[in-house]
């Protein structure tokens, strides 16, 4: 016997072990009367080798006690790790000024503002739309929103007063 073997088992030890005998009396691996014998002893039985000495001659399935644990072959590769995806956190105000946004977008009516914010596809939109007229009026009126408003950064994060 070894160590696991002088291990004291409990309820559910002694009725998983006649539930698998029983399953090997259905098998027609055990006769009734050696099922019967196998299954007083099983619940009689107090340790984990006094359980196990009752399966000796039978194939498995086993109590799980009995069966090995299975290891990663030596040579396999240690499992990868996949850490959960990131959602975007706002790590509360940006540190960029929704005032001096606002007043760059007023004086310098070519998407200056928005290239301080971080925002240069719109800051790219108004300085060619700029050239035909509309570029000049949509600064303006983005640079009152921003002064009235606010706005954020390219982060996502407020812009600070």
């Amino acid at each position: 016997m070894t160590d696991s073997d002088q291990l004291r088992i409990g309820t559910a030890e002694r009725e998983s072990a006649v539930k698998i005998l029983s399953d090997h009396m259905a098998d027609g691996r055990l006769s009734l009367e050696e099922y019967e014998e196998r299954m007083s002893a099983a619940l009689e039985a107090k340790t984990r080798g006094e359980l196990r000495v009752l399966f000796r001659d039978l194939p498995a399935p086993y109590p799980p006690f009995m069966v090995p644990p299975t290891l990663a072959p030596p040579n396999a590769p240690p499992p990868v790790y996949y850490p959960p995806p990131m959602s975007p956190v706002n790590y509360g105000e940006s540190h960029r000024h929704r005032v001096v946004a606002g007043v760059l977008q007023l004086v310098f009516p070519f998407g200056v503002g928005r290239f301080y914010t971080g925002h240069t596809g719109i800051g790219l939109a108004q300085l060619f739309t700029m050239f035909i007229g509309v570029g000049i009026i949509w600064s303006m009126v983005d640079g009152i929103i921003l002064l009235a408003n606010g706005g954020d950064d390219v982060d996502g994060r407020p812009l600070r007063m």
